[in-house]
């Protein structure tokens, strides 16, 4: 496995690899890596004979500059999980490189982006597109995986991808879990032991409104007031956000008649966590 910083020799190491016929598989992170990112490599090198993994904390999309200076560096850690997970080139720009002085440009999705997480945090979905956009540019993917814990992130990147003509495939991975059922996050690491106990109350209330759906309630009203009370169970815990939402479209629904996506963002112990669950009429889908 090698390193790379510079976007230019990225790009040319791309180059001669698609020169070679080789099919190229990016997963962007922002390192602190764990489990869940590992299944996005073990997908990715299904689908590709290279496979790159990006790391780069992209200062643009933090809406709040504290949250940026504490998110986690873990950059030989990462390069050694890489390592192991048979990672072909690890693309570890810096900040200088990505965003040489005088940047102008930016990249922007519009509607997708304006609910959920767009609520609340202007301006980072903004800064979601425009690196992905520079990570393309430098990397030249056939098929880029993202993971479906940032479901809105997701549908916001295939959206962009089809709209801007790149001919990548985007493929979504599955939430990978804790024991007790806690979604893997890079965030995780700042919990205490106590906030990490009280973080059991995502999971909980998503699988709360799971079992209200499969029972046969349609109301959005009741399936979010039974997710509200759950969290709100939770003296630690403090929700920002629950929505039920259209998959795809990401707009609200009045009631599950078809699949609907769940989604919730919560803030415990000053740490803001995600997390979702499609919710299917008539059954548990997990």
């Amino acid at each position: 496995m090698e390193t790379i910083v510079e976007p230019g020799a990225m790009q040319a190491w791309a180059d001669a690899t698609r020169a070679a016929g080789l099919r190229v598989a990016l997963v962007p992170t922002m390192g602190a890596l764990h489990a869940g990112h590992v299944a996005l490599v073990a997908e990715a090198r299904r689908r590709a004979e290279r496979v790159v993994v990006s790391i780069f904390v992209n200062p643009i999309q933090f809406d709040r500059r504290d949250d940026f200076e504490r998110y986690p560096r873990t950059l030989e850690d990462d390069e050694a999980r890489c390592t192991a997970a048979g990672v072909d080139v690890v693309f570890a720009p810096s900040a200088g490189a990505m965003y040489p002085e005088g940047f102008k440009a930016a990249v922007e999705v519009a509607h997708l982006t304006a609910p959920l997480c767009g609520r609340g945090r202007p301006g980072h979905f903004r800064g979601v597109t425009t690196v992905v956009t520079k990570l393309f540019h430098c990397v030249r993917p056939d098929v880029a995986v993202f993971g479906e814990k940032d479901w809105q992130q997701l549908a916001v990147i295939r959206r962009m991808t089809a709209d801007l003509d790149f001919g990548i495939e985007i493929v979504g991975v599955p939430t990978i879990r804790e024991a007790d059922g806690v979604a893997l996050s890079s965030r995780n690491r700042r919990l205490g032991p106590a906030d990490r106990e009280a973080a059991r109350c995502l999971p909980r209330a998503l699988g709360a409104a799971a079992q209200l759906v499969a029972a046969g309630e349609a109301r959005a009203g009741a399936v979010l007031a039974r997710v509200e009370a759950e969290i709100g169970g939770e003296p630690r815990a403090k929700l920002e956000y629950a929505a039920l939402c259209d998959p795809d479209t990401l707009e609200d629904v009045t009631d599950v008649k078809a699949p609907a996506l769940l989604a919730l963002a919560v803030w415990v112990g000053g740490v803001r966590l995600i997390d979702n669950r499609l919710l299917v009429p008539g059954r548990i889908n997990r």
